[in-house]
C-alpha cells in the first residue's frame, strides 16, 4: 500500500489494489463467509477472525488467515470489515480496550457492513478521526442470495474520500453500491430499507395463506403475481421458500427483530409514527418466543400454518 506524505496510508496513488492491500474480515456468518470469499478470489491479502476457527475453515482453504482476536488482526491490515451481531458487539470490537481503533495501524480503513445503530456509527467515526484512521458504515441488503452473488445493495456512510477509496473492495461484494451522507447516513438507510421489508412480509405471508386457504395453488398464484405491481424482491425470493417449508436461515430473525428494535427507536427520537414496523415487530417477536429465532424471517408464514 503506498502513503502519502502525512503518512495517513489513503492509498490515493495506488489504491487499494490486490496483492498491495492486506484485509481483515471479522464476522464469518451466513453472508460474512461468502462475501469475505470475494474478496479472498479478488486476489487480496485476507485475515479472519470468528469466535469459532471452524466456521472460518473454507476461507482457511482459499488461503485466508485466522487470528487469534481482532486487536491481532488490526495490527496488520490495511483494511478492516466487520459483519457482526448487535450493536453492542459492534462497540465492543471498535470502541472496547482490546478494540479495532486501539489496535489498527495508522491510516487502515475501518468499514462496518453490520446493520447498527447510526448514532454508534457516528461516535466510532469521531473515535476512529481522532487516531488518524476512516471509518464508514455500509450495511448490506440482499441476503445469503446476494451476499453469494455479490449482488448485495451497500448503503454507506461517511466521508466521500473515504469511500471512494474502498469503493474496488465494496464493488467485489455489491451490485449497488451508494454513498448516502455523513457517518451513520448508511446505517439510517438501511433502516429504511428494513422498515419497508417489515410490512412487505406481512403481505407476502398474508397473500400466500390466502392463496393456500381459498384454494388455489400458491405456487401457481406466485407466477402470476410476482411479476405484476405486487412484485418485490421478498415476494420472488422468499415466498417460493414459504410454499416448500424452507425456513432455514438467509436472515435470522433474531437479527431481524434486533433491526426493527434499532429503527423503532430512532423513529421515536425523530417523533415519526411507524405502525407497520410496530405491528411487523409484535409479530416476530412472536415467533421468537415459539422458538424460532434462529430460522429465516420467512418463517413468518407459520404465524398462519404450522405445518
Amino acid at each position: 500500500m503506498m502513503w502519502d506524505d502525512e503518512g495517513t496510508g489513503r492509498g490515493r496513488d495506488m489504491g487499494l489494489e490486490p496483492g498491495k492491500t492486506v484485509v481483515g474480515f471479522i464476522g464469518i456468518g451466513v453472508m460474512g463467509k461468502s462475501m469475505a470469499g470475494h474478496i479472498r478470489r479478488a486476489g487480496y491479502e485476507l485475515h479472519v477472525y470468528t469466535r469459532t476457527a471452524a466456521k472460518a475453515q473454507e476461507l482457511i482453504e482459499l488461503g485466508a488467515v485466522w487470528q487469534e482476536s481482532p486487536a491481532h488482526l488490526a495490527e496488520i491490515c490495511d483494511v478492516i470489515i466487520t459483519m457482526i451481531g448487535y450493536p453492542k458487539d459492534v462497540e465492543e470490537v471498535y470502541l472496547g480496550t482490546e478494540g479495532l481503533i486501539k489496535h489498527a495501524k495508522k491510516g487502515a480503513y475501518l468499514i462496518d457492513m453490520t446493520t447498527s445503530s447510526p448514532l454508534l456509527a457516528a461516535r466510532i467515526h469521531e473515535a476512529a478521526a481522532a487516531k488518524g484512521l476512516h471509518a464508514l458504515d455500509a450495511p448490506v441488503s440482499g441476503g445469503d442470495i446476494g451476499a453469494r452473488d455479490a449482488r448485495l445493495s451497500i448503503m454507506c456512510g461517511g466521508a466521500e474520500d473515504d469511500f471512494a477509496a474502498v469503493l474496488p473492495i465494496l464493488e467485489l461484494m455489491g451490485a449497488n453500491v451508494v454513498l448516502q451522507g455523513k457517518p451513520g447516513a448508511g446505517q439510517h438507510t438501511k433502516m429504511c430499507n428494513q422498515i419497508a421489508i417489515a410490512a412487505g412480509m406481512i403481505g407476502v405471508c398474508e397473500a400466500l395463506a390466502y392463496a393456500r386457504t381459498a384454494g388455489l395453488d400458491p405456487a401457481q398464484v406466485l407466477k402470476s403475481i410476482e411479476s405484476g405491481a405486487a412484485g418485490s424482491w421478498s415476494l420472488s425470493n422468499l415466498g417460493p421458500r414459504m410454499i416448500a417449508g424452507d425456513f432455514e436461515p438467509g436472515f435470522y430473525v433474531k437479527h431481524f427483530i434486533k433491526d426493527m428494535g434499532i429503527a423503532l427507536e430512532a423513529a421515536k427520537e425523530m417523533k415519526l409514527e411507524t405502525p407497520g414496523l410496530a405491528l411487523a415487530e409484535s409479530l416476530y417477536r412472536e415467533l421468537a418466543a415459539l422458538g424460532y429465532e434462529e430460522k429465516g424471517t420467512q418463517v413468518l408464514y407459520k404465524r398462519w400454518f404450522q405445518d
